[in-house]
């Protein structure tokens, strides 16, 4: 491209953290209630791991062939099919991603208008969620897409993550202000207390909860154990998994990064990766320790919305979301582009008509669809494991030559399992699913 390496390290560590930081870390004390403390950290640092070398993976495959696109990747290890698998994982990934984002708005946004305005809606258009994600869509959302280049976008992730840091910091000291409520709000206070009131339980840390649906002085039966390590693995890994999702984000960064070699690159994951476990860690924890057993999937649900200090936060979580909606149609545009015109030079028609069409089918879903959980259920459980397990690990296999590293060699097996794990972890988490939504148990909770 014309724009080869103009942006520093700096500016790619803030861009690719910004790529991770979704709004994942809203469910994430969630996840932590549901595991105990010392179980979710284990995981944390898991699926840190995995990322960081499943970055490691694409790269060394993106440096073998000089490529620098995901899908073109695909191409070269298993031909046209490869690079169309490559672009719709992409695709239904990132559409995933932005429409749990508009929702996030489509949710928090009416709060914050009834907040500054100091009166509760009585069906006003303008506290009306689906009138406001179009109106957010078309007025902030639609310029940004249209610029040429990510790394124009590096000062509005600087931006949206600060805002995250805002959050977190909000999310400590109200730990040490609050006492552990017996109902959230208002709105809650019915169901939680009716919950919670008889179980003295739910304002003590529990380090490992091996049971978070059995109440005490429930049988202990083995099938209890192995339903809830199942239901462990279907809901909080995949919460996870998608929390550190931003692998199709990674090689356009690298494309962009001045004097990009493989090392500086890997140094640019690893840091945002480093920030990104020891924001969600805090996150996690500090909402977990206010709230213990009455967090709620989302963690703004849990604040008042009379409380000054939460309506800062929760404008400043709609300005983060909002601006990383771009960042993330950037590869979607590039994957749709791959697919129907790979030979064609860029042209402001094509770029402008596709965030227009990819903007109103995101808007379409999030007006649409009643509960964005079952879609992020899916979601989570499909693409998350693809990106970050199963394609960088078949694609090094294919990739990296025989000669320079047999079947047998060490890497190479290494790869085989890594994507086998993510088929394993695939295949449990959408069973699992599946049989929730059969039985009618269904628990809401957060995504990327």
């Amino acid at each position: 491209t014309t724009f080869e390496g103009k942006t520093s390290f700096g500016m790619s560590v803030f861009n690719l953290s910004n790529a991770i930081m979704g709004s994942g870390i809203l469910g994430l004390a969630y996840a932590m209630s549901n595991t105990g403390i010392v179980l979710f950290l284990t995981l944390l640092i898991f699926i840190a791991i995995l990322t960081a070398y499943s970055i490691h993976l694409l790269l060394k495959s993106a440096g073998v062939v000089g490529i620098r696109a995901y899908e073109q990747l695909g191409f070269r290890a298993f031909g046209q099919t490869g690079k169309i698998i490559a672009a719709c994982i992409i695709t239904v990934h990132n559409i995933g991603a932005m429409s749990s984002y508009l929702f996030i708005v489509k949710i928090e946004l009416p709060f914050v208008i009834e907040g500054l305005l100091g009166h509760k809606s009585s069906g006003e258009w303008y506290l009306n969620g689906n009138y406001l994600i179009i109106i957010v869509s078309l007025g902030v959302i639609l310029p940004l897409a249209l610029m040429r280049q990510l790394g124009y976008l590096g000062y509005t992730s600087g931006f949206s993550l600060s805002c995250m840091v805002f959050f977190l910091i909000s999310v400590i000291y109200k730990k040490f202000v609050m006492e552990c409520p017996v109902y959230s709000d208002n709105s809650t206070q019915t169901s939680i207390s009716a919950v919670y009131s008889s179980d003295n339980d739910t304002c003590t840390a529990k380090l490992v909860t091996l049971t978070p649906q059995v109440k005490h002085g429930a049988s202990f039966a083995p099938l209890q154990i192995c339903l809830t390590l199942l239901s462990l693995a279907a809901y909080t890994i995949p919460i996870l998994a998608f929390a550190f999702v931003c692998h199709p984000e990674v090689l356009p960064i690298y494309t962009e990064l001045k004097k990009p070699t493989k090392k500086r690159m890997q140094n640019v994951a690893n840091i945002s990766i480093m920030a990104m476990f020891v924001m969600y860690l805090l996150t996690a924890i500090f909402g977990y320790l206010t709230f213990y057993g009455n967090v709620e999937g989302e963690l703004l649900k849990n604040y008042s919305t009379a409380d000054t200090l939460m309506l800062c936060v929760r404008l400043a979580v709609l300005v983060a979301v909002t601006l990383t909606v771009p960042v993330v149609l950037f590869p979607i545009r590039r994957a749709v582009l791959q697919l129907l015109f790979p030979e064609k030079p860029f042209h402001w028609a094509r770029h402008i008509l596709i965030a227009l069409c990819l903007l109103f089918l995101v808007n379409l879903l999030v007006i649409f669809v009643p509960n964005i959980r079952d879609i992020f259920g899916v979601i989570g459980a499909t693409s998350a494991p693809s990106l970050i397990f199963i394609l960088p690990g078949i694609f090094y296999v294919r990739i990296v030559p025989e000669e320079q590293e047999p079947m047998k060699s060490r890497p190479k097996i290494m790869a085989i399992v890594f994507a086998a794990l993510g088929f394993i972890f695939m295949v449990t988490s959408i069973s699992f699913i599946i049989l929730e939504w059969v039985t009618g148990h269904s628990k809401g909770i957060g995504g990327h």
